[in-house]
């Protein structure tokens, strides 16, 4: 089969590898797209170490064509995987069996591992995956946007660490891809929305996938969110971006008692918050990791209901040959593109 191969650091090939055999509680997907995200371009700079030589790839979905032995209760899709079903591929496996998986924090399993990154991945023909990592799509769901399921998981994940009630004000700072979902997953929570970014292409998408109002990022955005909320700020803010500065923001636009969700990863080891405000306000920083397998049923069922709308973020599609270039426009646009799907037909 083809596939994409990382052999070292900016050396990615596309080229033949033999296609893998099903084993007992494994299932072999055809993938039909991928998408391609921020993670798959530092594994391809190297800034994340890999294994090598790797196939990268977790955002993927495709069709089952071949399963191995599995036990009854194994699997996610009710009942059992089989040939024929299309699936979205949950990228993060868990051992089942230590402390944190039997606390049902699968996401924070020590043994666990991401595929495309810890072992290969969905940059190919086909992937062989446990069985209980595969959830079944319904026909309403297209296959150019299946893929962004597994992003939507992860800021379901999120908002579900924070409880918000209808009516609560909800700043989202930064509206790349994972912003606009945060925008819509908290309008079907009831909340008023507001969206900040510096971008008006993406001011104007947020306003038509469910924001209240959008306001230009910048220092005027922390008056701005008081002054829409009589003053006091946000009930919470989901801070998107990964920059320290939005984070010390993100607490300055919160209300006296409010919440700031740190969605975006933050990989500096120092920085400047406003702590005496953290103190003062008694706002809580809450962080989350990726998502649970109860993410993936919630999170097709809201994309099937029309809560939450995955094709207007699809900015680009192009073959999967065409994945070096593919990364290259993801990392030098200045974060103005939005999802890249990659076509594997």
């Amino acid at each position: 089969m083809k596939a994409m191969v990382l052999r070292a650091p900016s050396d990615l090939v596309l080229d033949e590898v033999a296609r893998p055999q099903p084993a007992a509680g494994q299932v072999v997907v055809r993938i039909t797209h991928s998408g391609v995200c921020g993670t798959d371009y530092k594994i391809f700079n190297g800034s994340i170490r890999v294994p090598y030589p790797l196939i990268p790839g977790h955002e993927m979905a495709g069709e089952i064509v071949d399963v191995g032995r599995v036990p009854p209760s194994t699997g996610a899709t009710g009942g059992g995987p089989a040939v024929g079903d299309r699936v979205i591929i949950d990228p993060e496996t868990y051992c089942g069996h230590c402390f944190y998986c039997q606390k049902g924090l699968t996401n924070l399993c020590p043994n666990g591992t991401l595929i495309g990154r810890d072992v290969d991945g969905g940059f190919a023909e086909y992937l062989m995956v446990p069985a209980s990592q595969v959830f079944k799509l319904p026909d309403s769901i297209d296959d150019r946007t299946a893929p962004m399921i597994q992003v939507l998981t992860t800021c379901l994940h999120a908002q579900r660490q924070v409880e918000t009630f209808p009516g609560d004000t909800v700043a989202v700072i930064g509206l790349g891809v994972t912003g606009q979902l945060h925008v819509q997953l908290a309008k079907a929570r009831g909340a008023r929305v507001i969206g900040i970014t510096r971008s008006a292409e993406k001011r104007a998408m947020a306003e038509k996938l469910g924001a209240d109002v959008t306001i230009p990022g910048g220092d005027d955005a922390i008056q701005k969110v008081r002054e829409l909320t009589e003053g006091r700020g946000a009930d919470l803010t989901i801070e998107t971006t990964g920059i320290m500065k939005q984070l010390a923001d993100s607490v300055h636009m919160t209300r006296f008692g409010g919440k700031v969700l740190m969605f975006g990863i933050f990989t500096v080891k120092e920085g400047a918050l406003p702590f005496y405000d953290l103190y003062f306000k008694e706002v809580s920083l809450i962080s989350a990791r990726v998502a649970k397998p109860e993410d993936y049923t919630a999170c097709i069922a809201l994309v099937e209901r029309g809560q939450v709308k995955l094709g207007p973020l699809v900015s680009d599609i192009m073959p999967l040959g065409q994945l070096k270039e593919a990364i290259g426009l993801l990392s030098s646009d200045s974060g103005q593109r939005m999802k890249i799907i990659m076509d594997h037909s």
